[in-house]
């Protein structure tokens, strides 16, 4: 068997309020690219893990996500999963959630999926359960709570990238000024993008500011919304057609040739 986990993307993040127990109220635009790290599966005596790519020793082998959803799904078989890491670690992609989700959706596969699924993604991150589904969504309180999510931007090309500067959530979240500038609009996925904002990006920037860099550089090449996505450092771009997508993935690559990048679709 194998599984793409989807890279996920923010494109509106508004943070309302800081909650009694750490957590921060948000309501956000999710969205998914059609690219991600993959997962293959063999049937095996015992669960075991593999990982390989670009990123894999940037992982934490006891706190990954894959292993940890195994653990949340009983199967009657061992699985022996490979997780090739093609996502930057601490990137604002949801990547370990990606990870997750896929493992969620390979089992619904094979054997289905408890009624109770949501609530076991839940327990693994607040993101977990829109990765899953990993079509474009409107997650609330924490993120879990999901509404479906108007798809009008499916197909839509999108260039990600990143400065290979990994961004802990927590130390953003910390950096938040706790101002509520008002809820996520309403409308198409094309109006709440451009309505919206990241409200993460200002505290990510104080962080690390090359963030300011590859926002820049993106807004050069011409993309109609440019924005950090989630707690960040990466940023994308949504273009037009696939041809002003790839001149701008071209022309990044000339200009600063040690960010990561990747190119894609929203799903």
């Amino acid at each position: 068997m194998r599984e793409t986990a989807y890279a996920k993307l923010n494109l509106a993040l508004h943070v309302r309020r800081r909650r009694e127990d750490g957590y921060h109220e948000i309501e956000t635009l999710f969205a998914f690219v059609d690219a991600g790290d993959e997962l293959a599966v063999q049937v095996a005596p015992r669960d075991e893990l593999r990982v390989t790519g670009e990123f894999a020793s940037a992982l934490d082998p006891f706190g990954n996500l894959v292993a940890k959803a195994l653990g949340k799904l009983p199967r009657p078989e061992g699985w022996r999963i490979t997780l090739d890491k093609r996502l930057p670690v601490a990137a604002g992609l949801g990547g370990g959630s990606a990870d997750a989700g896929a493992v969620f959706r390979l089992m619904r596969e094979r054997f289905g999926l408890p009624d109770d699924w949501r609530e076991r993604a839940a327990k693994l991150g607040a993101d977990v359960p829109a990765c899953v589904e990993s079509r474009a969504c409107i997650g609330r309180a924490t993120g879990a709570e999901l509404e479906p999510g108007p798809d009008d931007l499916a197909g839509t090309p999108v260039l990600l990238v990143n400065p290979r500067v990994p961004l802990v959530t927590g130390a953003v979240f910390a950096r938040w000024d706790r101002g509520d500038r008002g809820p996520l609009p309403t409308g198409s996925a094309h109006e709440i993008a451009l309505a919206g904002r990241n409200d993460l990006e200002a505290p990510a920037l104080e962080l690390c500011p090359v963030i300011g860099d590859v926002l820049d550089a993106l807004r050069a090449t011409g993309a109609w919304l440019v924005r950090m996505s989630g707690s960040g450092a990466t940023c994308f771009g949504l273009y037009e057609t696939p041809a002003e997508r790839d001149e701008a993935a071209r022309k990044l690559r000339g200009l600063h040739p040690a960010w990561w990048q990747m190119s894609g679709a929203l799903r």
